[in-house]
């Protein structure tokens, strides 16, 4: 049986994942897999997986798990809910399938307050694809469809989409995390169970987390880190901002 910060855990498998060295992905299903196992709900619960990076932490976890089309979790995650009201249903998204082709579904699933949390992984840039320009690539950050760098006059600003979903009434709890070192990944593991617990008592949760990634940034993974703290955090400050009882 694996371990999780040092409990047994029977959600993840005892195999190698598919992360490249250093992403944050891997840091974030971890910390999903121990609250889940903590609060003892994961014989009920489904998350639902899009197209990108993220669902390849599907194949080492035991969790029951729905795939839906590019973009499209949260509409998914919306009818699994609803046609199945006591199953706890998470959305892991990308920020190219969240922020990009999903914009529609994220929003008005927000807007509604559905009973779903969503866990955004905020890497700046398309992992899986190649590296392309995502909604939340920053300006004058470099990609394979930016290689002068992202200019607010062609491309337009980076999408924050944690303060877009905590200007909708309906969520109940809306944060910022990043997993760049040890301190950081604990206060995101305490934002995903304050996410979790919200699920459990019937309302909507959106955590997003910044995230290394080295391939698409094409940098060490030491690099990246220092890249989180001198970039990526100055345009996505970390902190929780929207909470109601």
């Amino acid at each position: 049986m694996e371990k999780i910060f040092g409990l047994p855990s029977t959600v993840l498998e005892q195999m190698t994942h598919q992360f490249c060295p250093g992403c944050g992905h891997g840091i974030v299903d971890s910390l999903l897999m121990h609250e889940l196992e903590e609060m003892g709900v994961k014989e009920n619960t489904a998350i639902v997986w899009p197209v990108g990076c993220s669902p390849m932490a599907g194949s080492v976890s035991t969790i029951n798990q729905v795939s839906a089309a590019h973009g499209r979790a949260a509409a998914v995650a919306t009818g699994l809910k609803r046609s199945s009201k006591d199953t706890f249903v998470i959305c892991y998204q990308g920020d190219g399938d969240l922020a990009a082709i999903g914009t529609a579904e994220t929003i008005h699933a927000a807007n509604r307050g559905e009973n779903i949390t969503v866990i955004f992984g905020n890497n700046s840039i398309y992992g899986m694809t190649g590296g392309q320009m995502a909604p939340t690539t920053m300006l004058g950050q470099l990609s394979t469809t930016t290689q002068s760098g992202r200019n607010s006059e062609q491309h337009g600003n980076p999408i924050r989409m944690a303060e877009i979903i905590a200007g909708l009434e309906a969520p109940k709890f809306v944060a910022r995390y990043s997993v760049h070192d040890a301190k950081h990944v604990m206060q995101t593991k305490q934002g995903i169970k304050k996410a979790l617990e919200v699920n459990k008592n019937g309302g909507y949760s959106f955590i997003e987390v910044v995230t290394m990634c080295p391939t698409g940034w094409k940098m060490t993974p030491e690099q990246s880190v220092k890249k989180i703290v001198e970039e990526n955090l100055k345009v996505f400050p970390l902190g929780v901002l929207k909470e109601v009882d």
